[in-house]
């Protein structure tokens, strides 16, 4: 911790805080204040899973999964811009995959490199799987998932790391088609990691799937309000950038 400044002392601060050398020369009591100093940790937590590779019809080839390796890329550079310490962990079909935090141009390649050979595939790991999560993630660290947040043992790693004072940031990535679900005419409609299919017109699904989906959405963000996961929502459609306003309150300036 680096020493920031001093504060009159207010009920309710702790005793430890109090410069007890200064109260013996001023007669008052004043609390150190301190910062967290760099380098800080940053997690970078990636989605990989069968639904991250949707992409949209007015943007092909640009997927979820296209989008999570750009904004973990950028923050990657960021963190060894500042000095601090970063890491990746992936969940896919195959369970889990770890870079451990490190701070050099050469972690910064291992974690670029990594994020290229991704692929969507398989769904949510199990529990157990996860478990490295838990042993490997200090507390105080950065944690930034990305992701669509579909699954609810996305939402169950996010709230569980911030009860155990991680520090979370959730960035859900979405399509064009769940936005505005422009669909015209006969459509099929399939979950990329289930199989499961539905028929039907886009035009006559158009207003109930936008209310159910729209409610949906309502209930996340509660969720991550009530866990106190700062978050922020990014489009296919849209400009990475878009995403600083939202990120500049959350940990290190990220």
């Amino acid at each position: 911790m680096e020493f920031a400044q001093y504060r009159a002392y207010e009920q309710g601060d702790e005793l430890r805080q109090v410069d007890w050398k200064l109260y013996a020369r001023s007669d008052r009591f004043f609390v150190r204040e301190a910062e967290r100093e760099s380098p800080l940790a940053v997690w970078l937590l990636v989605d990989a899973t069968a639904s991250m590779g949707q992409d949209d019809a007015t943007r092909p080839g640009w997927s979820r999964l296209s989008a999570a390796k750009a904004l973990a890329a950028c923050i990657a550079e960021l963190a060894l811009r500042q000095g601090d310490r970063f890491g990746l962990a992936v969940m896919h079909g195959d369970g889990l995959r770890i870079v451990p935090p490190a701070s050099s141009v050469r972690q910064r390649d291992r974690v670029f490199l990594e994020l290229h050979g991704l692929a969507a595939q398989g769904a949510w790991p199990g529990e157990e799987r996860l478990r490295p999560l838990w042993e490997r993630i200090g507390a105080g660290d950065l944690v930034v998932m990305l992701g669509d947040f579909f699954d609810p043992g996305a939402l169950d790693v996010a709230t569980r790391l911030a009860a155990a004072r991680r520090e979370v940031v959730a960035l859900q990535i979405l399509t064009v088609g769940e936005r505005d679900f422009p669909f015209e005419g006969g459509h099929r409609f399939r979950d990329p990691e289930t199989g499961e299919e539905l028929l039907g017109d886009g035009v006559a699904m158009r207003m109930d799937f936008l209310a159910r989906f729209g409610e949906a959405q309502r209930v996340l963000r509660a969720r991550f309000d009530s866990a106190g996961i700062r978050h922020a929502g990014y489009v296919l459609d849209e400009a990475l950038d878009l995403l600083a306003n939202p990120l500049d309150a959350a940990g290190d300036q990220y």
